[in-house]
C-alpha cells in the first residue's frame, strides 16, 4: 500500500490550507492507498474529519486514513507521533515537552515515533539540536526515521537516510504538504494490509516498509526566511520558553487518561 507519511489539514495546523477530503481526493487521484495526517502538536483535524462522517466517506472510496501528529519537543525539533488506535494522549496537545520524556510517553503507550526531516530546517530538525549531539543513543530509542522529506533539499533527506542505515531504521517518506501543489509529491510503500494505526505500528516494528521516496520541490522565499539565524534562534527560544510555561499544565492532562 502506498501512503504519504506527512500531510497538514486545514482544521489542524494553523499553517495548512487544504481540507482533508480534498487531501483524500488528490491522493487517490494520484495512485495512494492513504495518508498519514501529521498536524502540529494537535489532532483536532482528524477528530474533526471523523465526527463529520469522514471514516464513512473514506471507506467507501477504499482508502485509508491514519491518525499522526507532528510533536515539537523544546530541546530536538519535530518528530512524527503515530499512537495505537484511540489513544490520544493530551499531552501531546501541549507542545514543549522534553525528548526524552516525549520517547518515554509514546513508547509506554504503545506507539512509535521518529525524528520527523532531522536534517532539514535548523529550528525544527532533531540532528542541529545539542541533545541530539550530546545523546547520540538518542536515535538507538528511535523507531524509525523520515527519510525523505519533500520541503527538504536533496542533501538534506540523503543525510535522513545514512543516519537511519547507521542505526538500522525503517525509512519514512511524506510530502509534509500544507498547500494542494505538494501533496503526494513523497511517498512511503508498506507490505501488507494497512487498515488502522495498530496495522501501521506493527508494519513499522515488523520491518514492512518496502520503499520510499518522492520529489524534492523548489526552494521558496519562506524556506529561506526559516534558515535564517534571527528565525532559527528565534523559534528555539519560542519553544523552550512554551515548554516551561506549559510544564505544570501537561502534569494534570496527563492525569485526566490517554483517550
Amino acid at each position: 500500500m502506498k501512503f504519504d507519511m506527512h500531510c497538514h489539514t486545514k482544521a489542524g495546523s494553523i499553517d495548512a490550507k487544504v481540507p482533508l477530503d480534498r487531501y483524500m481526493e488528490i491522493l487517490k487521484e494520484k495512485g495512494f492507498d492513504g495518508m498519514l495526517i501529521t498536524d502540529h502538536d494537535s489532532y483536532k483535524g482528524y477528530r474533526r474529519w471523523f465526527m463529520s462522517g469522514g471514516g464513512m466517506r473514506a471507506a467507501a472510496k477504499k482508502f485509508t486514513v491514519l491518525c499522526g501528529i507532528e510533536y515539537d519537543t523544546r530541546d530536538a525539533g519535530h518528530f512524527i507521533v503515530i499512537m495505537p488506535g484511540g489513544i490520544m494522549p493530551p499531552v501531546l496537545r501541549l507542545r514543549g515537552m522534553s525528548a526524552k520524556k516525549l520517547i518515554s510517553v509514546v513508547h509506554m503507550l504503545g506507539g512509535v515515533l521518529g525524528p520527523a526531516h532531522p536534517f532539514g530546517t535548523r529550528s525544527a530538525s532533531a540532528m542541529f539540536f545539542r541533545k541530539f549531539k550530546k545523546n547520540p543513543q538518542l536515535m538507538e530509542k528511535m523507531d524509525f526515521v523520515e527519510g525523505f522529506n519533500t520541503c527538504e533539499s536533496r542533501e538534506a533527506n540523503m543525510l535522513a537516510v545514512e543516519l537511519a542505515k547507521k542505526y538500522g531504521k525503517p525509512c519514512l517518506g511524506g510530502s509534509d504538504s500544507h498547500e494542494e501543489r505538494y501533496i503526494g509529491m513523497a511517498y512511503t510503500e508498506v507490505e501488507g494490509r494497512i487498515s488502522c494505526n495498530n496495522d501501521l505500528i506493527k508494519a513499522i516494528r515488523e520491518g514492512r516498509i518496502t520503499d520510499f521516496g518522492g520529489q524534492v520541490r523548489e526552494q521558496t522565499a519562506k524556506a529561506k526566511h526559516k534558515e535564517a539565524f534571527y528565525s532559527v534562534w528565534g523559534f528555539k527560544a519560542y519553544n523552550r520558553s512554551l515548554g516551561f510555561i506549559f510544564s505544570p499544565l501537561r502534569k494534570i492532562r496527563s492525569l485526566r487518561g490517554h483517550h
